[in-house]
């Protein structure tokens, strides 16, 4: 990998070692610019930037994000992050009591919290399948988890790369059985744009979010959520705002109720398409491929170092940038807190029930000697 060149590029402190790219990315410099640029466009006539310029600024980006996502344009809308997405289509639903949303125990904390909160008010059920690890195979996966439908399941919701153990899922093949048996399809695709290829007319899902602020790398709070064309007239707005009975309507009631929710710097969202061209000048399939290697080569190293196993096979189907160390911790917010103070290292402590993990990332300006500290640190300490 050529770290060396790529640390320049981003703006991260030269005293930090850098392995938590999963939690919240990174800006490369040439985005945060252009980042820059739309802001002072903005703050220069702020009238004509929000009333009357951003509807064609906001069109142009999306069109962008849409090619690279693999969907129409009319598709998708931004939103803050994920779970204000998830809002969307959890506060749309029309649960009654007794449905069941089907999930598994691998899901993020702000997730499982908004489903909690909507099943609660409709007397709908959150059901979390249990997930035995050591997993064998896609299909172990896939048979655990769909022996949780029941009866009363009227929707699936999955994330397609987990937070806490760093698992891409065959949420493919879970959306392709759900919707043979007439079940709705919700994908947390957080961390997957510009990690792993995405493709949302192949996976064939009814809503899906990304988060573009993680390995996309734009600033934070630029994310979006897809909907299905035929699923769109379910949605309600979660601010109701000048979309809805629109003065100028686009011609699409999502867009129209989804993309102004009131005053707020979009200008996140209008750097898409320099991340898309960022990462085609630096060729970032390659890029992206190196970072899977190293990730991959170090996996079985740092488990035998904690005396544990990984939680899955070590190949492609199930990792990309990202690898959960399986440990054993009395205090894993203070290990975590320790890693930083003592030795500079940024990284996360995940957790799933009882079970932790120490999660490391390796993106472009990352090289081995980062694990190689890493390795050390935990060594001594742990």
């Amino acid at each position: 990998m050529a770290s060396s060149g790529f640390k320049k590029k981003f703006l991260l402190r030269n005293d930090i070692t850098f392995l938590n790219f999963g939690s919240f990315g990174a800006c490369p410099e040439a985005v945060f610019n252009d980042y820059l640029h739309w802001q002072r466009l903005l703050e220069a006539e702020p009238v004509q930037f929000i009333a009357f310029n951003g509807v064609e600024y906001m069109k142009k980006s999306r069109e962008a994000l849409a090619t690279y996502v693999g969907c129409d344009a009319g598709e998708i809308v931004y939103t803050p992050n994920p779970t204000y997405a998830i809002n969307i289509v959890a506060k749309s639903l029309k649960l009654a009591p007794g449905d069941e949303i089907l999930t598994t125990d691998l899901e993020y904390g702000a997730m499982d919290r908004t489903w909690k909160f909507y099943c609660e008010k409709s007397g709908a059920r959150y059901v979390r399948q249990p997930i035995r690890f050591p997993l064998r195979s896609t299909q172990d996966f896939i048979d655990q988890f769909l022996s949780g439908i029941t009866a009363q399941t009227k929707v699936v919701f999955i994330s397609q790369i987990t937070s806490a153990t760093a698992l891409i899922l065959p949420v493919k093949e879970i959306c392709a059985e759900a919707r043979r048996r007439g079940l709705i399809t919700i994908v947390d695709g957080a961390h997957v744009p510009g990690h792993i290829p995405l493709n949302l007319q192949d996976l064939a899902v009814d809503f899906y979010t990304g988060a573009c602020h993680k390995w996309m790398m734009t600033p934070k709070g630029s994310s979006f959520l897809y909907a299905s064309k035929k699923m769109q007239s379910i949605l309600e707005p979660l601010i109701v705002s000048w979309g809805y009975e629109s003065e100028k309507p686009s011609g699409s009631d999502f867009i129209d109720h989804h993309e102004f929710t009131g005053t707020r710097d979009f200008s996140a969202y209008l750097t898409i398409p320099k991340a898309i061209e960022f990462m085609r000048e630096n060729n970032w399939d390659q890029v992206s491929a190196a970072c899977r290697k190293v990730v991959m080569e170090n996996a079985e190293r740092f488990c035998h170092l904690a005396g544990t196993a990984p939680i899955a096979p070590v190949n492609e189907e199930f990792l990309g940038q990202m690898f959960s160390i399986p440990v054993k911790l009395t205090d894993p917010a203070g290990f975590q807190k320790m890693l930083f103070e003592k030795y500079r290292i940024e990284i996360p402590v995940t957790k799933k029930g009882n079970e932790f993990f120490i999660r490391y990332s390796i993106q472009a300006f990352n090289d081995i000697s980062d694990l190689d500290r890493l390795y050390d640190a935990i060594k001594k300490e742990l």
